[in-house]
């Protein structure tokens, strides 16, 4: 099969998975409190599910990293979006609105441009170790940056923690690769060293730390978060080929303005999507609104029935009160008087006839 080839169904097959993994991640975000740590997580299926699924995908990933360059493999990450949003519009009982659809559209067609101006040769270089020491010292800042701003009044803080994720997600596919051509490519050196031990640790730490990043951003909804984690990884990958691994773009002037163009357009794919994202969340939180008055409302239910019960009670004790005293002293004395009377007419007729 060619490499290329191989590249491109490698990076489907991944695709899926983390489609899988991010509607999955959407839905426990959606039913955990903000304030929940990592270990509440750690105790939700869940979550182990959605681990399991990123993990897959990752795999699927280093495979077709292996194949296919940096500039090639990561643009194909945006069909994850276009699993994603349809399957998860759907678990939520909901129809795709036409906002996503361009938001989806517009940065699909961005990222295909971003991949025509790819290039599509296997992988040669690798980072070395003040290399990857600085890039993941820079991602660190950049990562400290955006969550800290994510905070400030006004800010998107899916978007930023989406754009961290992405850019941790990127940096962890640039070291991936090494590792890998590092592993399986012995003109680099020996296999196992102490220079890839160290590159499998920063991946390690890079692959977890973009996973909860992006569980985070996952609050405030699915489309638009992962739209920027899907632009903000290869973005960041597709620097660090172009910068460091000696990757170009196809083409050469029309290559470069082909991808300044995809990414405008894919830009403005997620600024769609973000506001799709606006418009659908107020209407899925009316469901959760209801809770929080009904907190407050039994004190308010149970002074209601103080109140009714004394204008009705003094009518129930009032109407027997007067019954009472009459019921008590009217019926001695209409029985003493029928008593009497009742034997009188026995004896007018028991003296009658004593007179004839």
């Amino acid at each position: 099969m060619n490499a290329t080839l191989a590249a491109v169904v490698l990076s489907l097959l991944s695709a899926v998975g983390y489609a899988t993994a991010a509607v999955a991640q959407e839905r426990l975000a959606s039913r955990t409190r903000p304030g929940s740590g990592v270990l509440r997580l750690l105790g939700h299926g869940a979550w182990w599910w959605a681990v399991g699924l990123n993990a897959a995908g990752a795999l699927l990933h280093v495979a077709a990293l292996k194949y296919g360059s940096l500039t090639l493999v990561q643009p194909l990450g945006a069909l994850t979006l276009v699993a994603a949003v349809p399957l998860g519009a759907r678990l939520a009982g909901r129809r795709v609105a036409r906002t996503e659809w361009r938001g989806t559209v517009l940065t699909l067609l961005g990222l295909a441009a971003l991949l025509l101006a790819a290039g599509g040769t296997p992988p040669h270089e690798t980072l070395s170790l003040p290399e990857a020491l600085g890039i993941a010292a820079v991602a660190l800042v950049l990562v400290t940056t955006l969550v800290r701003r994510a905070g400030r009044p006004g800010a998107r803080p899916g978007l930023r923690f989406a754009a961290a994720s992405g850019l941790v997600s990127g940096v962890a596919s640039a070291l991936t690769q090494t590792v890998t051509v590092s592993v399986t490519d012995h003109t680099h050196g020996p296999a196992i060293s102490w220079r890839t031990a160290v590159l499998a640790l920063l991946v390690a730490a890079f692959a977890v730390g973009g996973l909860l990043l992006s569980q985070t951003a996952y609050r405030g909804g699915l489309g638009a978060p992962l739209a920027m984690v899907t632009l903000a990884n290869p973005v960041a990958a597709s620097v660090i080929g172009l910068a460091l691994l000696g990757e170009r773009l196809q083409g050469g002037a029309v290559g470069v303005l082909l991808a300044v163009v995809g990414a405008a357009a894919a830009a403005r794919g997620v600024v769609l999507l973000t506001r799709a994202t606006a418009t659908t969340t107020p209407a899925s939180h009316p469901p959760a609104a209801p809770p929080s008055p009904a907190a407050p409302g039994p004190p308010a239910l149970q002074r209601p029935p103080a109140m009714p019960e004394l204008p009705t009670t003094p009518p129930a004790t009032v109407t027997p009160r007067p019954q009472t005293p009459p019921l008590s002293s009217a019926p001695p004395a209409p029985p003493s008087v029928p008593r009497s009377a009742a034997p009188a007419p026995d004896r007018a007729p028991a003296s009658a006839p004593l007179l004839h």
